[in-house]
């Protein structure tokens, strides 16, 4: 059974959230780690790859953008690393993969946002989306 793109945004979360931690890391061995539950998944899935590379490849631009709908008071380094994560995959969503609808991606950010963030944070991440897709 191949994971759903879901499941890949999920891992991808996973990959970048560990490279965070430690930037020399091997990618295909991160792949591997987080795949690891998904038994008959042999190879990570090309999404994956696309959505870690590109997140990391953009990150200047991503957090620019991002800055662009955050409060004057705020910036990009008092946003938790969930936060950040979120918003960065959502946002190369909407700018970089024009397969995925911009509700689609809001609403997948959402659904990390759910398991990896508390209410507040994730009001925060809807209300930065939201206001991207407006």
């Amino acid at each position: 059974m191949s994971l759903n793109r879901h499941q890949i945004r999920e891992a991808a979360f996973q990959v970048l959230f560990a490279l965070g931690s430690n930037s020399d890391a091997s990618h295909e061995e991160l792949y591997r780690q987080v795949l690891d539950g998904y038994h008959d998944q042999e190879e990570p899935p090309a999404y994956l790859a696309q959505l870690v590379d590109g997140v990391l490849e953009h990150q200047a631009d991503l957090d620019e953008e991002i800055s662009k709908y955050l409060k004057k008071t705020w910036s990009i380094k008092r946003l938790a690393r969930t936060d950040h994560l979120i918003l960065q995959i959502a946002f190369f969503e909407i700018n970089y993969v024009e397969e995925v609808p911009g509700k689609v991606a809001v609403n997948e950010a959402l659904e990390l946002a759910k398991k990896y963030a508390d209410d507040t944070e994730k009001n925060f991440i809807n209300g930065v989306l939201s206001n991207k897709l407006d």
